[in-house]
């Protein structure tokens, strides 16, 4: 794996969706399931900027390239928010910054302590804290790529599933990021890596988790990854994180299918 950070900046942009015939949607909706499943992911993308928020408080945020990956990141969350909302209200559901305003007020305090905790996690844990957060990225963004590429395939619309494809395809060089620094990060650290490893086993959950109800999340799991297939799609995750340093055995996306009742 390698990451071309200078290149990623320069050549990040915002995903387009204008040249793609998706008025269609008016006559011909995506059935209630993928509707729902579609409002779910619009509001994580939008949410990006909370998570971006925790990490600048931690020590990610002293270190150049993160910096510089995660500016243009959010940027790329955001759009993708933007595309959904846009397929979203072509179903006559609206999102819109008050909703998701106030949705982030409902979760409270823990909302509101989340930089807190970040922060005081960050400083005990010292240097290492970096290497789990690349970890942590790389296995929501490998997650969002491959739901993404699931609900094309699942809906099978033309202009959809390019949409998603396109999405897609910029989560892939997240991913891309991560991995390359958690790689790096890792090799050699034994530390980091019982940190890592204990991190995602104990405290990881799916993305959304802590934004959506457990219905919510459910519902998407089922809907993306439940099955033979959906469940192929979840093996290849938690191989791709078992080749990294120290998390050999890992299954933390099984597990948690497993958790949720979502049959294979």
């Amino acid at each position: 794996m390698a990451f071309d950070i200078e290149r990623f900046t320069q050549d990040s942009m915002r995903v387009n969706w204008e040249d793609l015939d998706l008025d269609n949607f008016r006559e011909n909706p995506l059935p209630p399931e993928s509707v729902r499943t579609l409002r779910y992911m619009c509001d994580v993308e939008y949410h990006t900027v909370c998570y971006l928020r925790d990490m600048l408080v931690t020590r990610s945020h002293g270190e150049g390239e993160v910096n510089a990956f995660m500016t243009m990141w959010n940027r790329e969350e955001f759009w993708h928010g933007e595309a959904l909302a846009h397929v979203l209200s072509l179903h006559g559901v609206t999102v819109n910054y008050d909703q998701l305003k106030d949705r982030r007020k409902k979760l409270g305090w823990r909302d509101r302590l989340a930089p807190v905790k970040q922060s005081l996690l960050s400083n005990i844990v010292g240097k290492d804290f970096v290497a789990v957060h690349m970890l942590w990225g790389a296995a929501n963004e490998w997650s969002a790529a491959a739901a993404y590429k699931r609900l094309g395939v699942l809906e099978g619309h033309p202009s959809l599933a390019e949409l998603l494809r396109r999405i897609a395809a910029q989560e892939s060089k997240h991913v891309a990021f991560y991995a390359t620094q958690a790689k790096t990060r890792l090799a050699g650290n034994p530390k980091a890596q019982k940190l890592a490893r204990f991190a995602l086993k104990n405290a990881w959950a799916p993305v959304g988790s802590g934004i959506m109800s457990d219905d919510e999340v459910t519902h998407v799991m089922g809907h993306l990854f439940g099955g033979t297939e959906g469940r192929k799609e979840i093996n290849a995750i938690d191989r791709h994180i078992g080749r990294l340093p120290g998390m050999e055995g890992l299954t933390i996306f099984a597990d948690a299918l497993d958790a949720r009742g979502v049959a294979a």
